[in-house]
Parts: structure tokens; C-alpha cells; sequence
């Protein structure tokens, strides 16, 4: 492909729409015996007070309960969050819709552990994660959540593959990398070929569409194999069209894999097509909605 056509943001993205489902598993588990891929160092045995608990396999991933959560602007503060109790079931799309202000980024925040609640806990997988000292929070953002925000981040002066890349080089040390390079390149190209975007390996950000920074984004998001995907407004800067095959990624990672995903959102339409709706209202929860997919 030449670069003037990669340039073009409409056409990138109609050589973008069939998306490829692979069977890339998300939670990760490792190798009874201690073998290892070919080309990757050998393994180690470490002890993941995160990794997900068996006995809770079908049950929640996550609670919090009476999170309270307020800002100062000045000599004024401001409450966001009045006392908001949730449940996240594992294998689950949820999502948390609500006008602007009423709360929908910072509990997404909260729970991702990007902040820390004034008042309230958070538990994944039944360990109290919100009093983490910041280096055990850092270390399970990295290894167990996946984050989608809605204007991407993605280093400018790095390509797509070295994108979705990052969180495996912060992981590791630089000895550590370079000995797992070649498979992490290897995994990091399969997640790119499963949201569509084999051919951009190479491009930097400013060539490529919205929809095409976002699904970068979306690889990147799952290159560590997370148990848990957060996405604030994942389609909130794309138009319909392009926001609706980003939603078909997502679903198909739930689906598929069942990967947990929660989801901010300010579109019904969006928010309809989630196994539950949770709708946010002066920072608490005021309805529950279970959707049924005739789909799954």
C-alpha cells in the first residue's frame, strides 16, 4: 500500500472493516512442565498474588462498594461519587452510561486503580486493591487491567507494533525484553492481524484513521493478556460507523473469549448491546438493566 493511500482516513478505513477473530487467549497460564516457546527464555516460577482464583472462575471479578469520591476546584469541593456500589460478573460486557458529570470516567478511574477513592473499597478477585501501595497498583494496571481510553495515547514517535509493544518493554526489564523479543513481536502482530490492521505495522500514529489509532489501541490494551478491559467512551470520538465496528471488536472479545470488559458510555445504542447496564446519576447508581443477546 502506498503511503498517500494510508493517509487517507476514509479509505483506511474501508480496508479495515472485516475484522479477524483468532484464537489469541487472553488470560495467561503458565506451562506445567516449565517449557517454553521457542526463541523465549525459559520460565521462572512467579508467585501472582493477582492471577484469578479457580474457585471464583464463574463468579465476580470485581466489587466495590460505598465508593465515594470528590474534587477540589479552589476553596470548593466538589462530590462526584455519593456512595456507588458494583458488581462486575466475570465474562460479562457491562455498561455504565450517564450524563456528563454524573460520575461515569472517575468510578471507571476508581476501579482501573488510576485513583484512589475517599471513602469505599475495591476488591478484584476478592484481594482489596484500592489501599495498594502505587507500585503493586502500577503492577497490576500493567500485568491484569486493560485500558482503551477515548483519545487513544499513543506515542507519536513510535510505529503500531511498537505501540501495542510499550506495555511489555514497561514489564520487563531491558535484559528480560530483549531475551522474549522475538515472541512478544510475534504476539503483538497477531493481536494487530485480529483487530484488522496486519498492514500498518510500521505506520505512525499521524497515518492512521480514528478508527485505526483506536484499534491500535485495543491491541495494546490486550498484548499482557489482562483478565480485565476498561474502556472509557471507546467509541466516543469516532463516528457511527466507524464506533460500531469498534464495538463489534469488542464484542467479539467478549464473546469469543470471553474476556470481562466495562465500558463507559454516553450512547443508548452503544450501551444497549452490553449484557448489563448500569446508569449513573449525581455520582450514584440509580437503575440495573440486564440485557438479553439472543447472540450469545
Amino acid at each position: 500500500m502506498n503511503r498517500h493511500a494510508a493517509r487517507d482516513p476514509q479509505n483506511a478505513d474501508r480496508q479495515t472493516r472485516n475484522v479477524k477473530t483468532l484464537p489469541i487467549p487472553i488470560r495467561r497460564v503458565a506451562p506445567a512442565d516449565g517449557a517454553c516457546p521457542a526463541g523465549d527464555a525459559p520460565a521462572t516460577t512467579v508467585v501472582d498474588p493477582y492471577r484469578i482464583d479457580p474457585a471464583h472462575a464463574q463468579s465476580e471479578i470485581m466489587r466495590a462498594t460505598g465508593l465515594q469520591k470528590s474534587y477540589r476546584k479552589g476553596p470548593v469541593e466538589v462530590p462526584v461519587l455519593r456512595g456507588v456500589d458494583l458488581t462486575v460478573r466475570r465474562g460479562e460486557l457491562l455498561a455504565i452510561v450517564g450524563q456528563s458529570g454524573s460520575g461515569k470516567t472517575t468510578l471507571l478511574h476508581l476501579l482501573g486503580t488510576l485513583d484512589a477513592p475517599d471513602e469505599g473499597e475495591i476488591h478484584f478477585d476478592a484481594r482489596r486493591i484500592d489501599n495498594l501501595p502505587n507500585v503493586r497498583r502500577d503492577e497490576l494496571r500493567n500485568k491484569r487491567f486493560g485500558m482503551i481510553f477515548q483519545f487513544y495515547h499513543l506515542l507519536p514517535e513510535l510505529n503500531v507494533l511498537e505501540n501495542v509493544l510499550t506495555p511489555l518493554m514497561i514489564a520487563e526489564s531491558v535484559w528480560g525484553y530483549l531475551l522474549r523479543r522475538r515472541s512478544y513481536r510475534r504476539r503483538a502482530a497477531e493481536l494487530l492481524d485480529l483487530v484488522g490492521l496486519s498492514h500498518r505495522l510500521k505506520h505512525k500514529p499521524r497515518e492512521l484513521s480514528g478508527g485505526e489509532m483506536q484499534r491500535t489501541a485495543i491491541a495494546r490494551a490486550l498484548v499482557t493478556r489482562p483478565d480485565l478491559l476498561l474502556a472509557d467512551e471507546p467509541t466516543g470520538n469516532l463516528d457511527h460507523e466507524t464506533g460500531e465496528e469498534i464495538l463489534e471488536v469488542l464484542r467479539g472479545l467478549n464473546q469469543r473469549q470471553n474476556l470481562t470488559i466495562v465500558m463507559v458510555t454516553h450512547d443508548p445504542s452503544i450501551a444497549g448491546q452490553a449484557d448489563r447496564v448500569v446508569r449513573l446519576a449525581d455520582g450514584r447508581v440509580k437503575s440495573e438493566k440486564e440485557e438479553v443477546r439472543s447472540e450469545r
